[in-house]
């Protein structure tokens, strides 16, 4: 008997040893079978754009209390890191572009730009950007859209960039990075339980609708060496996606390419806080932010603040560059 008791507590911990060692499959966030209409309406374009209304942003002006800016965007520059095999490239033309005009002499500079410039660099994906290849055998985007047709070759005809308009709203700064003492790993999730810890830790009020949230893994430590950045990163999982979701926030961003982890929880599931917070629910993303002024912003204490984002209205883009602002 003893023998079998024995042998019973062997099994049951080699079995517990077993179970803790082997890995835990991760979060998967529930697309729904139909997840158009929107719930602004089917016609609506803007998405989560739609929560920066007068009443919003006269509300977040009240956090300017030292009027202290801090640029969130880095400079787009040759060498940069860019996803998968995107382009960028400047030339000034010329130099100077003109023979000298008038008395003076007048002469000028210009510049030519090529590249994914809705896709590179700090950036912002607008409802054109992620879809979802669907069992009806489309692709659909934000609010049900089929963008595959060639009519949008030359320019989205639906869910184009210069549909949002600017974001001018509260913005928070979870500041992962200080909370964990380290730079954050590849893959390495942000929980709801960090974001309210972060949330605690900084004295301020909880996520509410429309605010922008942006997010420090330390990551952006790596955006000289491109390799590196873009091996995978840290950032936001799926419990925190389903949550800024219900919390109706305008838009979040992070010191990552992706913003949220990658690879994803369930590594079955590429970007599938894309999917689901984007082309699902219409919350867009700004990346690659600059790590730098997210440190000097919890330095000073500005864990919530005046955010400030104008995409450029590249007519049917399916997203801007620019350089988000965010004032103390």
């Amino acid at each position: 008997m003893k023998r079998k008791i024995f042998v019973c507590i062997v099994v049951l911990g080699a079995f517990l040893l077993v179970t803790a060692a082997a890995p835990v499959m991760g979060k998967t966030l529930n697309i729904p079978k139909k997840w158009w209409p929107s719930k602004w309406g089917p016609q609506d374009q803007k998405g989560s754009f739609n929560t920066i209304t007068p009443r919003k942003i006269k509300s977040s002006l009240k956090y300017v209390t030292t009027g202290k800016y801090y640029r969130l965007g880095l400079p787009y520059e040759q060498g940069m890191p860019l996803v998968g095999p995107r382009t960028y490239g400047l030339h000034i033309i010329g130099q100077p572009a003109n023979a000298p005009v008038g008395k003076y002499g007048a002469v000028w500079n210009t510049e030519y730009v090529v590249g994914e410039i809705g896709q590179i660099g700090t950036q912002f994906d607008a409802p054109g950007h992620t879809g979802i290849s669907w069992p009806d055998g489309k692709m659909r985007w934000y609010n049900g859209h089929d963008l595959t047709d060639p009519k949008h070759c030359y320019g989205l005809k639906v869910n184009g960039v210069e549909n949002l308009g600017p974001c001018i709203t509260r913005g928070v700064l979870i500041d992962a990075y200080a909370l964990k003492g380290r730079i954050m790993d590849i893959g390495e999730v942000i929980t709801l339980a960090d974001v309210k810890a972060c949330i605690e830790k900084a004295g301020i009020a909880p996520i509410g609708e429309g605010d922008a949230v942006i997010f420090n893994t330390g990551w952006g430590q790596h955006w000289k060496d491109p390799a590196a950045y873009g091996a995978g990163c840290p950032g936001p999982g799926a419990e925190v996606g389903e949550y800024l979701v219900e919390r109706n926030v305008s838009m979040i961003g992070g010191d990552t390419w992706p913003v949220e982890a990658i690879p994803s929880e369930d590594e079955a599931y590429f970007a599938q806080l894309h999917l689901y917070m984007q082309t699902v629910h219409g919350v867009w993303f700004i990346e690659n932010l600059n790590h730098e002024a997210m440190n000097e912003m919890a330095k000073d204490g500005a864990y919530e603040f005046l955010y400030i984002y104008v995409p450029v209205p590249f007519a049917g883009a399916t997203g801007s560059p620019g350089e988000p602002i965010a004032i103390h």
